[in-house]
């Protein structure tokens, strides 16, 4: 080969080891060097034989001397290759714990803020389709308000917060539930009037924790008074339990989606007076979160009771 021709092969592989694979050559280097064989290195190593000839190739020329001596068939050291094995060989080791440990890095669990009421059931699915992304969760169930906060102190590295309708990803309308089927297909708040004659106790709507937010309370504590209730007559319990428990003994409704009240057994109607929506959003400490998770929008939606 002409001296012009070798000196630019010999430039162009010093210009490939600059922004070499160091790593794949020593591996390639290490592993033919065990197995005495290029062919059988090549194997143990996982790629081709003449990909292992030239990644060896292109180590000695960035070295600057022979690693093998290629007067014999077999793979044997230079006195050079067997004084440069053990640093090519803790490189590889190195190389190895470094992708383990960015392995159990990309797997350590994202803790993601839920709302206290989600279901196992749904929760469950969210995270074994988040595996399927490489992703695992690490749920903290929480109220509306503590959600906001464990975001703003770091202490979740996403959480889904309560946000009115216009500003919302995940949409779920609300609507009344009861023990007993109501008779009408749409329940209107202003049949919960207390007329002079009645004697029994006044019919409550109870809201749950997690629709005492303004965008849902204050909009429905102003219907209560436009429409002549009284104050006791629209709650807020201080758990989805005690709610639901007041509901299941009484003509009292619960302020609930769809898909809650199948869960918890009642029978659920739309509200005709207004519109009310539980609206969320996902809030992150870290822009990466929020493109990790899109991929799970969907199940997501379910958790929260979309439809």
């Amino acid at each position: 080969m002409p001296s012009k021709t070798k000196k630019t092969v010999s430039m162009r592989i010093r210009h490939k080891m600059r922004g070499v694979d160091l790593v794949g050559a020593c591996r390639a280097f290490v592993s033919v060097s065990e197995r005495g064989s290029f062919t059988l290195g090549a194997a143990a190593a996982g790629i081709p034989q003449p990909v292992a000839s030239r990644r060896i190739a292109a180590l000695e020329q960035h070295l600057g001397d022979r690693l093998f001596d290629r007067s014999t068939r077999r793979a044997v050291l230079t006195p050079f290759g067997r004084d440069v094995l053990p640093a090519a060989a803790r490189l590889v080791r190195l190389a190895d714990a470094f992708e383990h440990d960015a392995r159990r890095a990309r797997r350590r669990p994202l803790r993601l803020a839920v709302p206290d009421w989600c279901s196992a059931r749904d929760l469950a699915h969210l995270d074994a389709e988040a595996r399927d992304h490489d992703l695992v969760l690490d749920f903290r169930p929480a109220p509306p308000a503590e959600r906001a906060g464990l975001v703003r102190t770091q202490e979740v590295r996403a959480a889904l917060t309560a946000v009115p309708e216009d500003e919302a990803r995940w949409r779920v309308p609300l609507g009344v539930a009861a023990a007993v089927p109501p008779a009408a297909h749409t329940v209107y708040l202003e049949t919960l009037r207390v007329g002079r004659g009645d004697d029994g106790p006044a019919r409550r709507v109870w809201l749950q924790p997690e629709d005492d937010v303004p965008h849902i309370r204050d909009r429905l504590t102003h219907l209560r008074d436009a429409l002549g209730l009284r104050p006791s007559q629209v709650v807020t319990a201080e758990s989805l339990v005690t709610a639901v428990a007041d509901v299941l003994g009484t003509a009292d409704l619960l302020l609930c989606s769809e898909a809650q009240a199948a869960e918890l057994d009642l029978h659920w109607r739309p509200l005709g007076e207004v519109r009310l929506v539980r609206g969320y959003a996902l809030a992150t400490t870290y822009s990466d979160d929020s493109e990790r998770l899109r991929p799970l929008s969907r199940s997501i939606g379910r958790c929260l009771g979309e439809m």
